[in-house]
């Protein structure tokens, strides 16, 4: 009772004091009673010895007694005895009034639409409270409004108003930490003047937006808004982080020329990071954690992001290596690149950052000198390739071991695998051989290693037009030989004989000698057969095709014979030994060639050796005295 009649006292005392000067009474009357209404000022803020609201806690007058400023902030709002009061509908009083800070307070309830009628506002703060609902469309009212703060209030729910794109002067909007969903409306492209823009911590969702046109002066950004918007073009703070953005990261995002921070952390944006956005030549911040991005770390120029001072890529799926143009950035201070994807080694400008992150990714090598042993230990954990005289890491000259033996284990195994699959593969083609021998009692046989025989030796009849002699590439006593072109692209030599000598029984015999010897060897300095033909009309052998010939041929023409250096002339050598080396030793029974001459010595296009003509070949018996024994007679058993 004795608080009301305090109250009342007071605001006839104020009303009065207005009457006897004769100025702006109703005016005065209405914001006296529109402030007790709220609430918001205790018996402790409005004494009863102070008249007038002017001298109430936390009020701002004009020269003419009315109100201008309100800044309760740093005060519960509500007095020492409520809960937390409510924004009274009755402030739309308060005409003058041009700055409104109720941040930090137990503020609760909606926001009355009648704060329309505020027009005069500059700066509005209603930050930190309890507000439900969602911001009344009459916002868009406030055309004099410069600074919007609606941040943490958490149950403010549904779309941003498109009628904030009204407030053209508008340099700060702040909707951080509440509920808004939807995205924000493409009008807020009309927002020239805006410099910070944080809609973080929301349920916003769809693309980032496009920043060409007007999104030259961006300086800070936070949230997500649809593809049309164009960002206004002084904005210098940008946090869309901790919303539900997905799509990629726009590539008109570097003409941002004022653009100071931009924090897109915790979203769902997938694709690399735009190249161009290096060209932000303002830019000190750049949060891009927890997120899908692929690709590499951008840089183009020297000059590229030179006044960086933070850039967190952490948490995505960024690979490729960590470039070396970054050591140029003299004032980057923090550097998280952990949880990526990223390979090669540290550059060793890293130990130069102060703060730096580099754990869980697949660097390798050993780690710069003139680290910190117990700052590495840190910052390089996940890194199993990595090695040092560091905690949690291998000795460089250890792992080294390791990795020999992780290489030569697995390809030993794997040429062994080979080599017993070779040998079961030739064991099966004679095997094959054999028993066609011996089913085909007139001499008809024809076979080519992994290839149809019937169609084999029709594609062979045809690349060489039957034999036509503008395929012949030499010619002896025996034979000729055919170069010939198989459907499937290789090339090939024919060694045919001639007719006389087919009807020899000596020559089949050879012939036949040389398709079992080299059906079993297989050596690189050993000509390959790919295939036969043993008929009573045509009889020849298909070999690998060497380019250049014998080596009868190249040392008979003098100028190929002076171009076949000492060094050359060495490395044939050296082939052919290996060539005999491994008939005389790896094979069982041994093999002598009995022929070895420049003739029978074949070169590739890289003049490599290899030994042919092994009609003549014999084996040597290890239980015979004399160690002879005619080729024809045995199946040749080869190691190789």
């Amino acid at each position: 009772m004795a608080s009301a009649i305090s109250t009342s006292i007071a605001v006839v005392a104020w009303a009065a004091s207005i009457l006897f000067c004769g100025t702006y009474l109703d005016a005065a009357v209405l914001e006296a009673k529109a402030l007790f209404e709220t609430g918001w000022w205790s018996i402790r803020d409005r004494p009863n010895n102070i008249s007038s609201p002017c001298e109430w806690k936390g009020i701002t007058c004009n020269a003419g007694g009315s109100v201008i400023k309100i800044d309760r902030a740093s005060v519960t709002l509500g007095g020492e005895t409520t809960s937390g009061g409510v924004i009274s509908s009755e402030i739309r009083m308060l005409k003058k009034l041009v700055f409104l800070n109720l941040g930090n307070n137990r503020l609760a309830g909606p926001i009355p639409s009648s704060i329309a009628h505020m027009t005069n506002l500059k700066f509005l703060s209603l930050s930190l409270n309890q507000i439900n609902g969602s911001i009344p469309p009459e916002i868009g009212s406030l055309n004099n409004l410069v600074d919007l703060r609606i941040s943490l209030n958490k149950l403010m729910i549904g779309p941003i108003p498109s009628t904030l794109a009204n407030l053209t002067k508008l340099q700060v909007l702040f909707l951080s930490g509440n509920q808004h969903s939807g995205s924000i409306p493409p009008e807020i492209g009309m927002l020239k003047n805006l410099l910070r823009l944080d809609l973080s911590y929301n349920n916003l969702i769809g693309p980032l937006p496009s920043t060409t046109g007007n999104s030259t002066n961006l300086q800070h950004l936070n949230g997500s808004i649809p593809s049309e918007v164009r960002m206004p073009n002084k904005l210098f703070n940008l946090d869309l982080s901790g919303n539900k953005i997905n799509g990629s990261i726009p590539a008109g995002l570097g003409n941002l020329k004022n653009l100071l921070r931009l924090n897109l952390q915790f979203n769902n944006i997938t694709g690399s990071i735009p190249a161009d956005l290096a060209k932000s030549e303002a830019l000190e911040e750049l949060l891009l954690s927890h997120n899908n991005l692929t690709g590499s770390i951008p840089y183009n120029a020297r000059d590229d992001f030179y006044w960086l001072r933070t850039m967190d890529l952490s948490h995505n799926f960024i690979s490729g290596e960590i470039p070396r143009e970054l050591g140029h950035l003299g004032c980057l201070s923090a550097l998280n690149l952990s949880h990526n994807n990223l390979r090669g080694s540290i550059p060793s400008f890293l130990i130069s950052i102060k703060e730096v992150d580099l754990s869980y990714n697949y660097l390798k090598g050993r780690i710069p000198s003139g680290s910190d042993p117990s700052k590495y230990t840190l910052i390089l954990i996940g890194n199993k390739d990595l090695c040092g005289d560091f905690k949690g890491f291998s000795p460089c000259h250890v792992q080294l071991i390791a990795k020999k033996i992780r290489i030569v284990v697995p390809i030993t195994l794997i040429l062994g695998l080979l080599a017993l699959g070779g040998w079961l593969l030739s064991r099966l083609v004679v095997n094959k051989t054999q028993s066609e021998s011996s089913e085909k009692k007139d001499g008809n046989l024809f076979s080519i290693w992994n290839y149809d025989g019937k169609i084999a030796y029709e594609d062979i009849i045809a690349s060489t037009e039957d034999f036509d002699i503008k395929y012949c590439i030499g010619t002896g006593s025996y034979g000729s030989v055919y170069k010939a072109k198989l459907p499937c692209g290789r090339v090939v030599a024919l060694k045919k004989l001639h007719r006389l000598e087919v009807e020899n029984q000596s020559s089949y015999k050879s012939f036949k000698n040389e398709v079992k010897v080299l059906a079993e060897i297989r050596h690189r300095n050993i000509i390959k057969l790919y295939g036969f033909c043993f008929h009573r009309r045509c009889m020849f052998l298909i070999y690998e095709y060497m380019e250049r010939g014998s080596l009868f041929s190249i040392l008979a023409n003098d100028d190929e014979a002076v171009d076949l250096d000492w060094r050359k002339r060495v490395d044939i050598i050296k082939g052919i030994t290996h060539a005999l080396s491994y008939m005389h030793h790896e094979c069982f029974p041994a093999i002598v060639h009995r022929d070895i001459s420049s003739k029978n010595i074949l070169l590739n296009s890289k003049l490599e050796a290899c030994v042919a003509d092994f009609g003549t070949a014999k084996l040597l018996d290890p239980d015979s005295s004399n160690q002879t024994l005619l080729v024809w007679n045995l199946w040749l058993h080869c190691s190789g």
